[in-house]
């Protein structure tokens, strides 16, 4: 029977995080007030607004409800965590075009007198160009990846509050950076870093190498991460179980994302030569 009292206290944070909190719900508020604020004929569509507030919802709800301690306590949930984290969330994120909106919500005051600045910055626009290089983009989305999947690695991380902190923040940050430079909707001349041909590329190159990593880690007959004995399973779910449906979460639904981000790419190069495909960022145009 549906426990009403059960389901609100699993809403509830495992480890309060003020950053989190400020960053979701800030983001959210900044994007409702660009809205407010943006005349009528230029408003996104309801589609891309519900992306938006879909995948910082989904962010926060990995990150600052009860899933936190099941992730902790067994591993296919918290790979489902990292896909929410690193591919689900960002990607909704980057494909609802946000940042037209949110400069638009932006005081005034705060635009002028410290993110142009900041962005106009010789050292701030280097470390971003290179972050957002096209080598340097898709070789650290799939290293981070590969790095905290490293059993050694895993194990500490799983046992140190500060590592697992800087884990997730790491996976978020860098799917937030990833999924904006290949969902970015501006082509080449317009203004991208990349051309939309190849980050379609970049995208199927990318998802290769977590095919392989999650088939092996599905597939393996030896268990590989130990410390959910240490830290105790949430659940009577054997080790080689818990660790193959870690796998395929790994392997299918990561590779689904980047194919569905191709077919996004695909049809905005068809739509190219019908005109530019978003309006000009003021902060970074």
């Amino acid at each position: 029977m549906f426990d009403l009292k059960t389901a609100l206290a699993f809403l509830l944070p495992w480890e309060f995080s003020p950053a989190a909190l400020v960053l979701c719900a800030g983001s959210v508020l900044l994007y409702a007030r660009g809205l407010a604020l943006e005349p009528p004929q230029e408003r996104p569509g309801i589609g891309r607004r519900m992306a938006f507030i879909g995948g910082w919802a989904a962010i926060y709800f990995v990150m600052q409800t009860r899933w936190d301690y099941f992730s902790q306590h067994m591993f296919f949930m918290h790979r489902i965590q990292h896909l929410v984290l690193h591919h689900l969330g960002p990607f909704l994120v980057a494909f609802a075009r946000p940042l037209p909106v949110l400069e638009r919500g932006l005081p005034s005051s705060a635009a002028e007198r410290t993110l142009r600045p900041l962005w106009r910055n010789p050292a701030t626009r280097f470390a971003y160009r290179l972050l957002q290089n096209w080598l340097v983009a898709p070789v650290l989305f799939v290293g981070l990846i590969f790095l905290w999947l490293t059993p050694s690695i895993h194990f500490d991380a799983m046992l140190s509050a500060p590592l697992y902190l800087a884990m997730n923040w790491s996976m978020l940050l860098d799917g937030l950076l990833f999924w904006a430079l290949m969902l970015d909707p501006r082509t080449r001349s317009e203004g991208a870093l990349i051309g939309l041909g190849p980050r379609v590329f970049l995208l199927l190159l990318a998802m290769l190498p977590q095919i392989v990593l999650g088939a092996y880690i599905g597939l393996v007959p030896r268990e590989l991460f130990d410390v959910y004995a240490v830290c105790g399973r949430a659940w009577a779910l054997g080790p080689l179980m818990d660790q193959s449906i870690g796998g395929l979460i790994t392997w299918i639904p990561a590779a689904m994302m980047h194919v569905l981000g191709a077919l996004v790419l695909l049809g905005r190069w068809m739509r190219a030569d019908q005109g530019p495909s978003a309006r000009p960022s003021a902060l970074t145009g």
